[in-house]
């Protein structure tokens, strides 16, 4: 594992970005106040699958859920998984409040804060998924150190993944695809599932779209798929 020095700029220790946007409607702030608090994440100690969901059920998290699509999906295609949502922005979380209502999901809880808060307090080797799908690209180089792929993030997901746990990521930018492609394949302790260009190139069956890479599309941008496995490295190599 990679050990960072104090002020190193790949130590995130908080994400960045925006927590609100426009006014709720009054359903939506409904929904932040009536469902929510029932299914939102314990506020302090350990998160494990035993305390959110009453069983030793397989965990995902999603950083940064946008507006919750692709959690939604995912949850209604994999019933008896547990699936946790991480976004800071508050219209976003209404939005994914609704798809959850909607769609009966009982097997979804919401953080609406920072998701390295999560992270840290996950058992290690606890999750079996982590995505992090069109993350802010954060694009000039002064605020790199503020990318989520970074060593210090990075060593977190490794760390709470189970061996052959998988990390996906999904972008748009090309500074951001350049970036995480230099970041991951340095790594040791994440193998890169792809095989032949395509494999990148076209999202992948049960990877269901979301409405950030619909707009690229709309927009004539390409988009870029990632797929990791995590390895668990021998002792002598760690």
């Amino acid at each position: 594992m990679t050990v960072h020095k104090p002020g190193d700029p790949t130590t995130l220790n908080r994400l960045y970005g925006r927590s609100k946007g426009h006014k709720l409607r009054p359903s939506q702030q409904q929904l932040i106040d009536t469902l929510l608090p029932t299914i939102a994440v314990p506020e302090d100690g350990e998160i494990t699958s035993m305390r959110l969901f009453g069983d030793n059920r397989p965990l995902h998290l999603e950083i940064g859920f946008g507006s919750g699509e692709h959690l939604a999906t995912r949850a209604d295609m994999l019933p008896d998984h547990g699936f946790i949502g991480c976004e800071p922005f508050v219209n976003g979380v209404a939005t994914a409040l609704g798809h959850i209502r909607d769609q009966h999901l009982a097997n979804v809880r919401i953080h609406g804060n920072d998701a390295l808060d999560v992270l840290r307090r996950l058992p290690n080797g606890s999750l079996t998924f982590v995505y992090l799908l069109h993350p802010d690209p954060w694009p000039k180089a002064r605020h790199a150190k503020r990318r989520m792929i970074n060593d210090g993030p990075l060593d977190l997901i490794a760390a709470k993944l189970g061996t052959d746990g998988e990390f996906r990521l999904g972008t748009d930018d090309p500074t951001y695809c350049r970036w995480s492609m230099m970041i991951m394949n340095r790594r040791r302790d994440f193998e890169w599932l792809a095989e032949r260009p395509s494999d990148f190139l076209v999202r992948p069956s049960g990877w269901p779209e979301t409405r950030y890479e619909a707009k690229a599309r709309r927009e004539g941008r390409d988009v870029w798929y990632f797929r990791y496995r995590r390895r668990v490295l021998e002792c002598a190599d760690a």
